[in-house]
């Protein structure tokens, strides 16, 4: 295993720390650490993208077919046997919409989770802030939302989709998920070292969540009475204000983009606060 150079000035820094919860470090000071790690969290990054794709065949490739592949099954069954009613938008560029996100989400998280555990060598033996692991994968995610992108341009110049300056508000939507998906990430990887039961439950606690979000179904579908309780999850208001933008001609729904931001925002702040406090146990509990 190679070395990992920890800037000179942080453990100095943390050296001269005292043992104690008067002198926990605050959320500022968490947050300069990590900045003077930047260059770990790059080169850990960059290796993690090289181990996903080593030796495999399509390479990159492999971001682009799972969305596809999905898009596909969905088209079949949802708009061939139930016909789910998107109205003017076709089908296929309808559901790709809501996948992109949403695969975001999931690969981010499917691989963020178990990085404690996957990585029990380096966090025994070495100091660096634990975070850099998982935030690691949501920035790989993030490379391969920006490749399956690539699709959705293709599919945009296929169906005329056309380009008007709401657009810019994707940027906005994507820093939100973000935070969502790098809140979650943070509290479930730092839940597993303790609970290892998650590693079964998260799977099917992201299938529920496909389902409760309008990935394959427009939220029209979602009973007037219920709504202000489904568009609680946060996903639900992202996927639709990624589709109000891309497939519409203006900005999303403010109301529903205001809630995901609250969300999103108590989930990174908790997450974090969280695992700062959970990482010192890691080592022992590993």
């Amino acid at each position: 295993m190679t070395s990992v150079d920890v800037p000179r000035e942080v453990g100095d820094d943390l050296a001269a720390l005292p043992a104690t919860d008067s002198a926990r470090p605050t959320l500022r000071e968490h947050l300069q650490e990590l900045y003077a790690y930047r260059e770990l969290l790059l080169m850990w990054t960059v290796r993690e993208l090289r181990i996903r794709y080593k030796q495999s065949i399509l390479g990159a490739g492999w971001a682009i077919l799972q969305p596809v592949w999905l898009m596909i099954v969905f088209t079949v069954v949802f708009s061939n046997f139930a016909q789910v009613p998107t109205g003017e938008i076709p089908y296929p560029i309808f559901s790709y919409t809501g996948l992109l996100p949403w695969t975001f989400l999931v690969t981010s998280i499917s691989f963020a989770v178990p990085t404690m555990l996957n990585n029990m060598p380096l966090i025994t033996k070495i100091y660096f802030p634990r975070e850099i692991l998982p935030l690691s994968c949501v920035m790989v995610a993030f490379v391969d939302l920006l490749v399956a992108s690539v699709v959705f341009a293709g599919m945009g110049f296929y169906y005329h989709v056309r380009l008007h300056l709401g657009l810019f508000w994707i940027l906005p939507l994507l820093s939100l998920q973000a935070m969502l998906i790098l809140g979650t990430a943070l509290w479930l990887s730092a839940l597993i070292v303790r609970y290892r039961d998650l590693r079964f439950v998260v799977p099917l606690g992201l299938q529920v969540w496909m389902y409760s979000s309008p990935i394959i179904y427009p939220d029209d579908l979602v009973p007037e009475h219920l709504r202000t309780l489904y568009f609680l999850n946060p996903m639900a208001g992202l996927v639709t204000g990624f589709r109000e933008v891309l497939l519409g001609s203006g900005a999303p729904d403010l109301g529903r983009v205001a809630v995901a931001a609250g969300v999103s925002f108590a989930l990174l702040v908790s997450g974090y606060a969280f695992f700062k406090k959970a990482e010192a146990e890691f080592a022992d509990i590993i």
